[in-house]
């Protein structure tokens, strides 16, 4: 077996192609515009590449038929993927890959509406983040959920999309390297909730490798990969995956936000950041005693 093999997909989608190609179009094309560093890049292309890898090869044969490799494919869809595109910080490039006759046509006034401003004010509220970060690992692991979704390939695929896109808006929501505004939480605020995922995280995993019985008992019916390794192990084995890895990528993540605090404390963005209201303040004030004088 060759490298050929294992890259051909054990089900084919068309839309894992379409989306991985317009995003790596967009992405090549806002880099001959904008200004992207060489780390910066491969970052964006590891994580893409991981996303591919996890989604549309022959592993999702094993990803099916093993509680723990079903587990390290959610670390990559959830963690490892999502973060290493958000620690490219691909916004910008992204943008300047969409024909500019697009974006004033379709995309500005798209992310201008009501709507889909209340929507992302919510999906990126701080506590929300949290709770759908963590709450969509504890809801894809229940038993009789999970049970459904192993069957039915059409939610097989929502819940892997699921966690990709969750993903990929609590890893931009924390590895975001800007003060606040235009960032939408501050830095202290970012290391608050990527702490806060890692105790449920750690909780669920144990709980699963403790577990003295058999809690997915689907991979047993449909056949498993690896006939030498019994549930029992396989759950364990899962369970840890969940309990140190990814508990490991939130600690990751937290010191990549402490650094950018200490990168933007050193170079006074955050007093800025402080004084910015103030000064608008201040200026409103002005503004409004300077209303009264007359015109002759």
């Amino acid at each position: 077996m060759n490298l050929l093999y294992w890259l051909e997909p054990w089900e084919p989608s068309p839309t894992v192609v379409i989306v991985m190609l317009i995003a790596a179009l967009l992405f090549a094309r806002g880099v001959r515009k904008a200004k992207v560093s060489v780390a910066r890049q491969l970052s964006f292309w590891f994580g893409l590449v991981a996303l591919y890898i996890a989604l549309h090869t022959r592993l999702d044969y094993y990803f099916e038929h093993e509680f723990f490799m079903h587990r390290a494919q959610h670390l990559v869809l959830h963690h490892l993927g999502p973060f290493f595109i958000a620690l490219s910080y691909p916004g910008a490039a992204m943008r300047a890959g969409i024909p500019f006759v697009w974006r004033q046509r379709f995309l500005r006034p798209a992310l201008q509406t009501r709507w889909v401003r209340i929507t992302l004010d919510l999906l990126f509220h701080p506590v929300v983040a949290v709770v759908l970060f963590v709450g969509l690992i504890y809801f894809w692991l229940l038993s009789p959920i999970h049970f459904v979704a192993m069957l039915d390939w059409r939610l097989y695929r929502v819940m892997n999309w699921s966690m990709v896109i969750d993903g990929l808006m609590f890893w931009w929501l924390v590895l975001d390297s800007r003060p606040a505004p235009p960032a939408r939480l501050s830095p202290g605020r970012r290391i608050l909730i990527v702490v806060a995922a890692i105790p449920p995280q750690i909780l669920l995993g144990a709980f699963i490798f403790f577990t003295p019985r058999e809690l997915y008992p689907i991979y047993s019916i449909c056949g498993r990969a690896f006939t030498w390794l019994s549930p029992m192990r396989d759950q364990q084995i899962g369970g840890l995956l969940l309990w140190i890895p990814g508990s490991m990528m939130s600690v990751i993540g937290a010191l990549v936000a402490l650094r950018h605090w200490m990168r933007l404390s050193a170079r006074t963005r955050l007093r800025n950041e402080k004084r910015a209201p103030q000064t608008t303040s201040v200026q409103s004030k002005a503004s409004s005693r300077a209303l009264p004088v007359r015109q002759h």
